[in-house]
């Protein structure tokens, strides 16, 4: 598939120049008519035995999905709803305490810092910050984990590469990293990296995925049990949860989004993924280059796929920029607006906004 037929397959690009995939990707229309289809199913079979075999069927090829884009082990992938669900377990399940120390950056998402504010409040583990251009250097001799961003949702700055060689294990929230940019876990050096459906890989909500490296696996505990995650469901209390990491799913995932999730998956697929980060990157770079030279200076960024630019009431800008059909969002106590560039966009997503700015 082309650029222009994967344009064609999200239909919200023939009206809006849509820029905010770092918050939700737009939705092809195929994946619509994949969950559509399951939902049919559903009301004209019922639900029973036949029903709940198709749903794991599609999860286990979503898992398999969602494993390649993450250049790791299907075995090594858990299926959630959202990144913030994936860093929750990992955090929860190391089981700190008062004593023990997380290092994280000056620049995190709620995602984390929810998780990470639970941790303080509920079991006395410190919480400590540095700058995520420095956080490999900052580990201490209290610190039993490091929590930050791969791709940082506010700028677009990447964590450093020294992270694969610290001696503590590393959650990387990778909201704006997978299907933005190209991911592999082995080469990040990570133990954990959490991940989102519905942003760079235009599913729908509720869908995101957790990958635990076998070491840290062990190391987890699995608090929170059902069926969806024990290898033995009808044992009983002595029902143990699964050897890998399904032992990490959600304990409910509908068939209908995750068919929904598993089309969009494919759509991008059918262009490559290489293509879709090089791309992906090469327009946001683009509108950086003409920002910058219309006065509006960036902030420091990677070659990743979000561009944040000041603006004089970011709030009020977005609102006026959304009814002229450009989609950004703005950042929250910071005086930027953020625009998510994604594959699906073109030379003219960005003169719309340029021109809406100058205007």
């Amino acid at each position: 598939m082309d650029h222009s037929g994967l344009r064609a397959e999200f239909p919200a690009l023939s009206r809006l120049a849509y820029l905010n995939a770092g918050t939700d990707g737009p939705l092809p229309a195929r994946a619509v008519h994949a969950a559509t289809e399951e939902l049919e199913r559903e009301c004209r079979d019922g639900r029973a035995i036949a029903h709940f075999e198709r749903r794991s069927e599609l999860s286990e090829e979503l898992r398999s999905a969602y494993a390649a884009v993450l250049g790791c082990h299907a075995a090594d992938v858990a299926l959630t709803t959202c990144t913030s669900e994936g860093m929750a377990q990992t955090i929860g399940g190391l089981a700190l305490g008062s004593g023990d120390e997380i290092l994280t950056s000056t620049e995190e998402h709620p995602g984390l810092l929810g998780a990470l504010g639970a941790a303080r409040e509920l079991h006395g583990v410190s919480i400590r910050e540095a700058p995520l251009s420095e956080i490999a250097h900052a580990v201490g001799p209290r610190t039993r984990l490091v929590a930050c961003s791969h791709v940082g949702w506010m700028s677009g700055a990447v964590a450093p590469a020294e992270l694969a060689e610290v001696d503590v294990p590393v959650l990387l929230d990778g909201a704006q990293g997978v299907g933005a940019v190209p991911v592999d876990v082995g080469a990040l050096g990570c133990d954990a990296y959490a991940g989102a459906g519905q942003k760079w890989l235009c599913g729908p909500d509720g869908t995101g995925m957790l990958y635990v490296s076998p070491d840290l696996r062990e190391r987890l505990e699995v608090g929170r049990r059902g069926y969806a995650n024990l290898a033995d469901p009808d044992a009983g209390l002595e029902a143990r949860p699964h050897e890998d990491a399904r032992r990490f799913d959600s304990l409910s995932l509908n068939a209908e989004t995750v068919a929904c999730a598993l089309e969009s998956m494919r759509v991008l697929q059918a262009v490559g993924w290489p293509e879709v980060h090089r791309r992906s990157c090469a327009l946001a770079a683009r509108l950086a280059e003409a920002l910058a030279e219309r006065g509006l200076e960036p902030a420091p960024r990677a070659d990743t796929t979000l561009v944040s630019f000041p603006s004089p009431d970011p709030p009020a800008e977005r609102a006026r920029l959304a009814e002229l059909g450009i989609i950004v969002r703005n950042i929250p106590g910071r005086p930027w607006l953020r625009a998510s560039v994604g594959a699906w966009n073109n030379d003219a997503d960005l003169d719309r906004l340029l021109a809406a700015l100058s205007g």
